[in-house]
């Protein structure tokens, strides 16, 4: 049986791709504040300002692209079985070639009804707009888990974590919860190796990479690798 590489990711992964993180400059994107556009409040106080935020992300990643990391990790799915946990809602995974990607925020992708949101709607890179409204006439929101909301796949997601072999945390703080108690559904002999540059939370017994995705990845990689040699 091939060995089970969970591998969760967050903003860290994106940034490299040039896609800016939710929280930078101290919690505000594209100056405005996340209690203005990332919350289901924000949506029922000022709809028209929220789609357009997010069509504007929308636009942005329409014109990103996957990096080294993504297509590394989807690489490693030559080898071996792996999944991809994602608290981005973008699709650089799936454009850089992996297979089995969870998105615990939602998807920039699609959109939902605002009153029935098991109607999910894959819109692609188009904008929403005001008047935009799913099969029963509800009005069409972005596919976002807002502050706020529950974050639906996130038991599926520890199921998943409790199955893996090996542990990779990618570009991400682990500050953001409840996607951050992920790391301690893992079993106890699970090896587990964080990469980021800059000050993760302590996880016990991990290994951390203090580097960037792409240059962490490829560490990660060539050592698992060893002297079988490289993925391609």
């Amino acid at each position: 049986m091939q060995s089970h590489i969970v591998v969760l990711t967050g903003a860290g992964i994106s940034a490299e791709s040039g896609l800016s993180t939710f929280r930078d400059n101290g919690g505000l994107w594209e100056k405005h504040s996340v209690y203005d556009v990332a919350t289901p409040e924000a949506f029922a106080r000022n709809q028209d300002l929220v789609l357009r935020f997010y069509n504007d992300r929308r636009r942005q990643l329409a014109s990103a692209k996957p990096n080294q990391a993504h297509q590394l990790l989807a690489e490693l799915e030559k080898r071996y079985r792996v999944t991809v946990i994602t608290q981005n809602v973008d699709d650089l995974h799936e454009r850089g070639g992996s297979s089995n990607v969870i998105h615990l925020h939602g998807e920039l992708t699609k959109a939902r009804s605002s009153a029935h949101p098991e109607l999910v709607y894959d819109i692609g890179y188009r904008d929403i707009q005001p008047g935009d409204c799913c099969d029963w006439g509800a009005q069409l929101r972005p596919h976002i888990v807002w502050f706020g909301e529950e974050v639906p796949l996130l038991e599926q997601a520890a199921d998943i974590v409790r199955s893996a072999d090996d542990l990779l945390i990618v570009g991400t703080s682990l500050q953001v919860y409840p996607a951050a108690g992920l790391v301690h559904e893992v079993d106890m002999d699970v090896p587990i190796t964080v990469i980021d540059p800059g000050e993760p939370a302590a996880v016990s017994r991990a290994r951390v990479i203090r580097k960037g995705a792409c240059e962490g990845v490829r560490e990660w990689v060539a050592g698992r690798m060893g002297s079988g040699g490289s993925l391609y």
